[in-house]
């Protein structure tokens, strides 16, 4: 059998990895300003003006939403798996400073409040993540600093005052269109005049601290992610699981309709404070916009439980779920990857998403099995997680992958459903029966269109990628890139073979002892010139891809367990 395989690593790429790797072997402080060339070098289709003296925006957004608002004060970065790699390298006590999020990324990170970052990775894709993102966002937060360091500060003062013609000065200094810059001060918000004299007054020079790169410690960490649910929820080692990795709204949510069950409070909230967002409802209702209310929903009780009025559906919501036996379980002392474990035969299908219905569930309070939804991970880390599930969990019914991908010949919103996948960090190409079609999931989708039959590439990371590659990569039909599906097919293999899973083969998944589905929603189109989710973000809109995925999961989950428990063909 002939094998065509993309070329999926240029050398530019290939020598930027081989030189973080050498550099962090150091066990001293690495500058990042060293890899700038490298970086540069590689041409990334996410920073593809690295070079130029003209601030590319789009990267430095993509990299301003990945990292901590503190990392403006950073000195040092220290990146380690756990607690205890911290502790054992002297950074005792670095859970006890203060907790830091991203917003578009989760990793656990703590601020000691002067200049140190301490980031817990789960994986070498932690590593291959940060690092380019560190080094994408020094070199464009250095070329505006350069532009704004002999700027008046009344000037920057008058253009975030929103004065036009200030605003139009600072574009023309900065090389920026006026929207970008736009978006620049929706990101910031109040804030954005401090952050533009902060550049102007400096410019910044990050260092980092691997603690320990070995992949015994990697295993420690994803053990003492597993112990802490086995702790919190035994069951997961006493009935079968059906694994899910995707988010932790999706898949719960529609089982509990909490927010539903909540409609009246929510529609209060947009009445008082979100006279756009209420427009949107309205039009819904009278049926002139074409959407799931349900959805609009999910997404206001988030924004809503975001203020002071609602943090208390929080709690609410959690009493909610755990009536309905859905057991929510943070991540502790390692990586930020948060597990949802859910009694099926605790669910109450009175109270499920009207999507769900259409079937006789009562069948289901004689199951047995439990759903373990986790947020998905990054890249290589998935490998670690399946493969520890399997191994001390109880039996596998199935293993179901909802995630983002970028799209070579869809848009925003669209689903993927690959049957192929061509794995960079095994070099394998994985052949399997996706148990998902467009007809599973077309039904609950609006906006965008389902995609099935598709070939899926895992790239090592966002950063590290190039438009040379992407070309290759669409002419030989690989039009879904992302980043986990390889590893946990790699997880699969050895859950269903007797071996570790091959190096640099075509690997026939087919005849598995469980259900495999594998769906992924488009969340860039990396070819549209930079317009990325760095450049913007799916908003409620995205939201349709994700549940419509979702719903078809469970779907398909509660299928199985009725034809097992009704005896039913």
């Amino acid at each position: 059998m002939e094998r065509t395989v993309p070329s999926t690593i240029s050398e530019e790429i290939r020598l930027y990895r081989t030189t973080i790797y050498s550099l962090l072997r150091s066990t001293t402080e690495v500058q990042i300003r060293t890899l700038e060339e490298v970086h540069s070098g590689m041409n990334s289709l996410l920073h593809p003006n690295a070079r130029s003296p003209i601030p590319d925006i789009s990267a430095f957004i993509y990299s301003l939403l990945r990292l901590p608002d503190c990392i403006s004060q950073v000195r040092l970065v220290v990146l380690g798996q756990s607690q205890e790699v911290f502790k054992r390298n002297g950074y005792d006590g670095v859970e006890g400073w203060e907790p830091v999020t991203a917003r578009a990324r989760r990793r656990r990170c703590f601020y000691n409040g002067r200049d140190l970052l301490a980031a817990y990775i789960a994986s070498r894709s932690d590593i291959e993540d940060m690092i380019p993102t560190l080094t994408a966002f020094q070199i464009e937060w250095n070329k505006l600093n350069a532009l704004l360091r002999d700027y008046a500060p009344e000037e920057i003062h008058k253009a975030v005052s929103g004065e036009d013609v200030a605003l139009q000065r600072l574009s023309l200094n900065l090389n920026i269109a006026t929207d970008d810059l736009a978006r620049l001060f929706t990101i910031w918000g109040k804030g954005s005049e401090a952050y533009l004299l902060e550049i102007a007054q400096r410019r910044i020079s990050f260092r980092l601290r691997l603690l320990s790169g070995s992949l015994t410690e990697y295993r420690r960490a994803t053990n003492e992610w597993w112990e802490n649910i086995e702790k919190c929820q035994p069951l997961v080692s006493q009935r079968p699981i059906y694994f899910v990795s995707s988010n932790t709204h999706s898949i719960i949510n529609p089982l509990t309709g909490f927010a539903l069950q909540h409609k009246e409070e929510l529609i209060q909230f947009l009445n008082e404070n979100n006279a756009d967002l209420l427009s949107e409802w309205n039009d819904i209702q009278s049926q002139m916009v074409n959407s799931s209310q349900e959805n609009f929903l999910y997404y206001v009780m988030k924004k809503y439980q975001g203020t002071n009025q609602g943090k208390r559906l929080l709690e609410d919501q959690k009493k909610a779920e755990e009536e309905c036996g859905i057991c929510r379980i943070a991540g502790e002392h390692s990586f930020d990857v948060e597990a949802q474990v859910i009694e099926i035969n605790r669910l109450k299908p009175e109270l499920f998403d009207p999507r769900l219905n259409g079937e006789d569930w009562a069948c289901l309070k004689n199951s047995e099995a439990v759903i373990l939804n986790i947020d998905y991970p990054l890249g290589s880390a998935a490998y670690n997680i399946l493969t520890k599930v399997a191994e001390r969990g109880h039996s596998i019914r199935g293993v179901y992958v909802m995630g983002k991908a970028a799209t070579l010949n869809g848009r925003r919103g669209d689903i993927m459903i690959p049957n192929v996948v061509q794995d960079e960090h095994s070099q394998n190409t994985y052949l399997f029966p996706n148990v998902f079609s467009a007809a599973d999931v077309t039904p609950f989708l609006v906006y965008g269109t389902v995609l099935d039959n598709q070939k899926s590439i895992t790239v090592f990371g966002t950063f590290l990628q190039d438009a040379q590659i992407m070309d290759v990569f669409y002419k030989e039909g690989y039009a879904d890139i992302e980043m986990e599906a390889g590893p946990y097919l790699s997880a699969v293999f050895e859950m269903a073979r007797p071996q570790r899973h091959p190096v640099d083969e075509i690997v026939n998944l087919y005849h598995l002892p469980f259900d495999l589905g594998i769906l992924h929603y488009a969340s860039d189109t990396p070819l549209s010139k930079g317009r990325n989710l760095g450049a913007g973000t799916l908003s409620y809109y995205g939201m349709d891809s994700t549940y419509a995925a979702s719903l078809a999961i469970l779907r398909r989950i509660f299928r199985l367990e009725k034809n097992r428990t009704c005896n039913v063909t």
